[in-house]
């Protein structure tokens, strides 16, 4: 099959390579998938350049954990129904060698789950990361209410609008923090009823002027390190900081502004949702897809030869929306 892959940390220009490599086949409880579509996330990023987890653990690397495409082969004990499903993937790179950046993928049968009709390949892509990210910081500890005010820093990236989307449906007030004209547009058409750009704009201010000074009960926060100091300031009591990313390794917490208004802090990595909590959110996103309720945003899709690119726009983090390969 064809692939992309690494054998070294470093650069994408410098260590991914595409080539030739064995098709796979899927043993016992495993389904083959015929990859149409290949989602690049920060993650894989991370992995490459060997500054985020299971970076690398194998000798030979093919990246990605997010992708979509067809089952095609089904292992022993695995229905032969499900040949010729639809599917969407999860976990695909998370402690295993083999991601999605291939013709073919072989993985545990329960990590391809169904792609509803009127869903397409590449925003199929987009979910295993991405939208169960977004999902878990709206639902996690109690989940968002009715009438609650939300913040969600980055509510233009590929999480954040999703995460846009799924506070809004729930009834809540969104605040989304952006960079630019062309990304507070994108936010307010997901459902933001506030965008504040933070290049611009005092943000903790603005919240707390916009907010009437209630504050917000819950941030899904996409960059811990470079919000935390006045990520405190903008949160109502036994408000909640649901935080899936950070730009540095460490951030500094004030125990003041935290202890005074009771803030909870949940830190979470969506590769490791407890098995009941992801089956929850499978299936809500299933329902979800089913109502043609979410909108998805594909920034730019590469094929697999100009796989080098798909990561540096990732990097440079300019566009709007998910980076996507196709084979």
């Amino acid at each position: 099959m064809r692939a992309a892959f690494y054998e070294k940390l470093g650069s994408a220009r410098d260590v991914l390579q595409v080539g030739t490599l064995p098709d796979p086949s899927p043993m016992a409880g495993e389904v083959r998938v015929k990859i149409a579509a290949s989602g690049v996330n920060p993650s894989d990023v991370k992995m490459r350049t060997g500054t985020g987890s299971a970076a690398s653990q194998f000798p030979r690397i093919v990246p990605h954990s997010d992708g979509a495409g067809i089952i095609d082969q089904v292992g022993a004990g695995v229905p032969q129904a499900r040949i010729g499903e639809r599917v969407w993937v999860w976990n695909a790179r998370w402690n295993r060698p083999f991601g999605t950046a291939a013709e073919f993928v072989t993985l545990p049968a329960e990590q391809a789950v169904k792609l509803p009709d009127g869903t397409d390949f590449a925003a199929g892509a987009c979910f295993g990361i991405p939208a169960l990210t977004a999902w878990q910081g709206v639902e996690t500890d109690g989940g968002v209410q009715q009438g609650d005010w939300v913040l969600v820093n980055g509510g233009a990236g590929a999480v954040g609008h999703y995460a846009v989307q799924m506070a809004a449906r729930k009834g809540a007030r969104v605040i989304a923090t952006v960079s630019s004209a062309a990304k507070a547009a994108h936010a307010r058409a997901a459902g933001a009823e506030i965008v504040v750009d933070r290049k611009q704009e005092d943000v903790a201010a603005r919240i707390r002027h916009v907010t009437h000074g209630k504050c917000v009960a819950r941030a899904i926060e996409v960059d811990f390190s470079g919000n935390i100091e006045w990520l405190p300031s903008v949160m109502a009591d036994y408000g909640l900081i649901a935080i899936y990313g950070s730009s540095q390794r460490e951030g500094m917490v004030q125990f003041g502004p935290s202890i005074l208004s009771n803030i909870g802090y949940r830190f979470f990595i969506v590769y490791n949702q407890p098995p009941a909590l992801r089956a929850r959110a499978i299936a809500d996103l299933t329902h979800l897809l089913q109502e043609g309720r979410l909108k998805h945003s594909i920034a730019a899709t590469f094929p697999l030869s100009d796989i080098a690119a798909a990561h540096e726009a990732v990097e440079n983090g300019r566009m709007m929306g998910n980076i996507v390969v196709t084979p």
